[in-house]
């Protein structure tokens, strides 16, 4: 028994030998949630010219929505992969090509004759976007140091913001420019490039300063009984992402057609409502990251879900008045886990922060692309009232985050892992007596 006990000490304190005090460095993560910020409100001009080019090219509503599927996954299903390669091998200068790609689909969409080169121009920018997610995460967890949660919320809070300005543009610039409006977005891109390079020097010398430890095949293993637990624990954390995307993707694409048929408000107002909850949901999404550091991942997790779940359930039956004030709110709480549960699946996954940042912004959000298609089959089945109120019950999901591993369970795990995949006498990753570069 003593000697068990002394294994056990030994063990506890080479996983503690490092403090978890890493240095946050702000200026990279500030680069790289304006990178973020560049790079979707980008995507989110595909949504806003749509109308423009369904009327000029005279598309039909299944080519229109082919145009976004095109996007959509390409930028989501592409993003495992392009993570599991850089998994193995880490290419910091991918980032400036994947905006490059982008800068390209940019030119190429503005100045597109006809229905095919527009899906053309449409996969670039959802290549560009496929590479620069997984590399743009793994950055941001470099960078926060022991503060990921917050490192994350400051990157995720970016695209969340680019997103919303897909109606600021509409009326701005699409409305007035048309097609050729598109071309402005090329501007956008080369400053995005030329920010990703500066990223790029950075990342590379980071990587010279933390090289990556020698495996062996005997390290890496790890039980059957742990896989199976992180098996499940991954698919049911893409479960609980893909439900929240699902709501989130009701509410933005066709609660303003039930507005719009409830109140008989123009769609102009009927956008005022989903603005308020997409700028809500940025304000959560920064939030959640610093209280997951403070209060647990499961935790905020689990409050994004159930916390949303009595207001969503009200929403449906709200005035236009209480609406205004529920959407707000409900924003706010239940993109509070957005950037958490990226952390939440890195630290379930360690060494794997590419891999597994694609499956959770790329993989799972796609699905929820994928069920945004079939709540819009639900309506033209059942009418538009009695789907939303089915929607409205998706936040109750939230209460399978009790299965889900306890944040010190997690902890444990982690060091295990660490231990088991690491040869002792070799440099940890991300260690912090080993200083940052400054470029």
């Amino acid at each position: 028994m003593q000697a068990q006990a002394g294994t056990a000490a030994l063990k506890s304190a080479k996983y503690n030998s490092v403090p978890d005090a890493r240095p946050t460095v702000f200026r990279i993560l500030l680069a790289i949630s304006i990178v973020h910020l560049f790079n979707d409100s980008i995507q989110a001009i595909i949504p806003a010219i749509l109308p423009i080019l369904k009327d000029t090219m005279s598309l039909s509503y299944m080519q229109s929505g082919m145009i976004v599927f095109a996007l959509n996954m390409t930028a989501s299903v592409m993003q495992p992969a392009v993570g599991l390669y850089s998994d193995r091998k880490p290419s910091p200068y991918m980032l400036p090509l994947g905006m490059a790609l982008t800068c390209l689909g940019v030119f190429g969409l503005a100045f597109s004759p006809n229905y095919w080169f527009i899906l053309l121009s449409v996969l670039f920018i959802g290549f560009g976007s496929a590479i620069f997610h997984p590399e743009g995460s793994r950055v941001a967890y470099m960078a926060g140091g022991s503060r990921r949660g917050l490192a994350q919320s400051i990157f995720q809070v970016g695209g969340n913001a680019g997103q919303s300005l897909a109606s600021i543009m509409t009326a701005l610039i699409f409305v007035p420019l048309g097609q050729k409006g598109a071309v402005w977005f090329t501007v956008v891109a080369v400053l995005g490039i030329g920010v990703q390079m500066f990223i790029a020097r950075w990342y590379g010398g980071y990587m010279t300063a933390h090289p990556r430890p020698a495996k062996s095949a005997a390290v890496r293993r790890m039980s059957p009984h742990r896989k199976k637990h992180v098996a499940f624990a991954i698919i049911l954390l893409i479960f609980l992402v893909f439900a929240r995307s699902w709501y989130h993707s009701g509410v933005s694409i066709y609660y303003p057609f039930y507005l719009m048929e409830k109140f008989g408000i123009t769609l102009e107002h009927a956008q005022l409502y989903i603005f308020l909850f997409a700028a809500a949901g940025a304000i959560g999404t920064f939030l959640g990251g610093p209280l997951a550091d403070k209060f647990g991942r499961r935790n905020v997790i689990f409050f994004s879900m159930l916390g949303s779940a009595p207001l969503a359930l009200v929403l449906p039956y709200a005035n236009a008045f209480w609406a205004y004030v529920i959407l707000l709110i409900n924003g706010l709480i239940i993109l509070s886990s957005f950037s958490v549960t990226v952390v939440y699946a890195q630290e379930l996954i360690p060494g794997k922060v590419g891999t597994v940042s694609g499956l959770i912004t790329g993989m799972a959000f796609g699905l929820g692309a994928l069920g945004a298609v079939a709540l819009g089959g639900l309506i033209d089945r059942f009418h538009l009232p009695i789907v939303m109120q089915m929607v409205s019950f998706l936040p109750l999901l939230g209460l399978l985050t009790f299965l889900l591993p306890s944040d010190r369970t997690l902890k444990e795990w982690t060091a295990e892992a660490e231990g088991q995949e690491y040869s002792i006498g070799q440099p940890q990753p991300f260690q912090v007596n080993m200083p940052h570069p400054k470029l």
